[in-house]
């Protein structure tokens, strides 16, 4: 019997939603049956091209891509001691805060009062996301957005309201008899508030929610995002991550955990020290970072700046153990491979990767040997470098990979790679070209970004320059 045509296009179909149902159609007789196709495109049948359009950040290194990735390039460290508690008793006493000299919140909300209902994790990710919409030239408010149902959003967070927790429980804890909690306690603390308040405070009305993978949560929220635009389910996604977890029991936890460096309290800006042999665990930051991710129809139709164009995603799970990365690297090489592979690129035409780089014994290591065993000799060559740049941002955890996405973005639409600050002793098993301490000016082709979170969670993304 011949396959029905529709059949064949549908076969043919590479797009994400294409498929086609038989139903089985008694004849007027009764005795047999002939089958009816129905076919059904329920999305694009053709994946749409995704570009960078807009960034937006909230660090300690800045407020505004502009003033955040000048430092970043020039290896200026945010790191110093905390001070939004008292960190004295604590055995790591140094992180990358934002501080309120830099930001107010009230300066990013519509209304001052909506800033005091909600968490610090949330005025860092409204204040991003606002920035990265002018920056592509669209309207920030619900007035003035264009097309706010085709506008997504999908920033992720590890903690999510954190200290709005801790404030609350402890109020609790203090007169369990009369309770007086926030009324704003639970909305402020839970992590999908911030996608939610962001669609409320500029007016996008498209795919909206949370994502939360520890510090693989910004990336697996920009590559999620990638897919609903590719799939023509949005055209533009406001995407990234928010955290602001410098809190007493964020720290109380980690250095219980032995996880973060305790060694240079007294001189923090060299605390965080990734691929060095003398590494000792990473160093807390706190912020956002947010693209503008749009389909390169819209881009061009309404003349939007394009920093780069984004082709792969990979997400995977090490299956391992809940906070050691799989040895060998082999989850993220993994997410690696199935990033490359959806760009349809040669893996030597990637010359940068941005690492997650924590400045842990075993993630550097790790992540070492996953890039030499996905990109072979290339790895190894003059014509490819790595580079972490937590040693100036801090570990941000979930929203590390939205910080890196501006990064990296910048990095290709600038033609420049950041150093990894701090890199003094060289580790035999980290021995990959990391940028050591100097900036360099090279023309990126393709860059990757990676992240890796407790509980096993790979994530990667893919740049490329942009070419029409």
């Amino acid at each position: 019997m011949r396959t029905p045509s529709s059949l064949l296009v549908l076969g043919a179909a590479t797009g994400a939603g294409a498929f086609s149902t038989t139903l089985r159609r008694s004849t007027a007789g009764g005795g047999s049956s002939a089958a009816a196709t129905i076919s059904t495109t329920a999305l694009s049948a053709e994946k749409k091209r995704v570009v960078v359009t807009g960034l937006g950040v909230v660090s300690g290194c800045g407020v505004g891509h502009e003033t955040f990735f000048d430092n970043v390039v020039n290896g200026v460290s945010s790191l110093d001691r905390i001070t939004r508690f008292d960190v004295t008793h604590y055995p790591c006493q140094i992180g990358s805060e934002v501080p309120d000299s830099m930001f107010d919140p009230k300066d990013h909300f519509a209304n001052p009062k909506n800033a005091k209902s909600n968490d610090r994790f949330t005025h860092f990710a409204v204040a991003a996301s606002r920035l990265a919409l002018k920056d592509a030239k669209l309207g920030d408010t619900p007035e003035t957005l264009e097309n706010p149902d085709k506008i997504g959003v999908m920033v992720g967070s590890a903690f999510g309201g954190m200290e709005t927790f801790e404030r609350e429980t402890l109020k609790l804890w203090k007169k369990p008899e009369r309770p007086k909690v926030s009324p704003f306690t639970i909305p402020a603390l839970l992590g999908n508030t911030a996608s939610g308040v962001i669609g409320i405070e500029c007016g996008c009305r498209g795919p909206n929610y949370g994502v939360t993978s520890a510090c693989a949560s910004a990336s697996h929220a920009i590559g999620e995002a990638f897919g609903m635009i590719q799939d023509g389910a949005a055209d533009q996604m406001v995407a990234g991550g928010t955290e602001a977890a410098i809190t007493p029991l964020s720290y109380a936890g980690f250095s219980s955990m032995k996880a973060m460096n305790t060694n240079y309290n007294d001189n923090p800006k060299a605390g965080s020290r990734p691929f060095d042999a003398d590494r000792g665990g990473f160093v807390m930051g706190e912020g956002a970072g947010v693209v503008v991710l749009e389909s390169l129809d819209s881009a061009l139709a309404r003349g939007a700046p394009i920093y780069c164009e984004m082709v792969g995603y990979g997400a995977t799970c090490d299956a391992h153990h809940i906070t050691t990365p799989a040895p060998e690297g082999r989850g993220l090489a993994a997410a690696m491979e199935m990033a490359i592979e959806q760009s349809g690129m040669d893996k030597t035409d990637i010359n940068y990767v941005n690492a997650h780089g924590t400045s842990t014994a075993y993630n550097d290591k790790f992540e070492t040997m996953g890039l030499k065993s996905v990109l072979g000799d290339h790895a190894k060559s003059d014509r490819f470098c790595v580079s972490s740049t937590k040693c100036v941002t801090g570990h941000t955890l979930g929203a590390a990979g939205g910080l890196e996405a501006v990064i990296t973005a910048r990095s290709i639409k600038d033609s420049i790679v950041a150093p990894t600050i701090n890199y003094e002793t060289p580790d035999p098993e980290c021995d990959l070209d990391y940028v050591p301490n100097e900036k360099r000016e090279m023309d990126i082709n393709g860059a990757m970004s990676s992240n890796l979170g407790f509980g096993g969670h790979n994530a990667v993304i893919l740049f490329k320059k942009f070419q029409e």
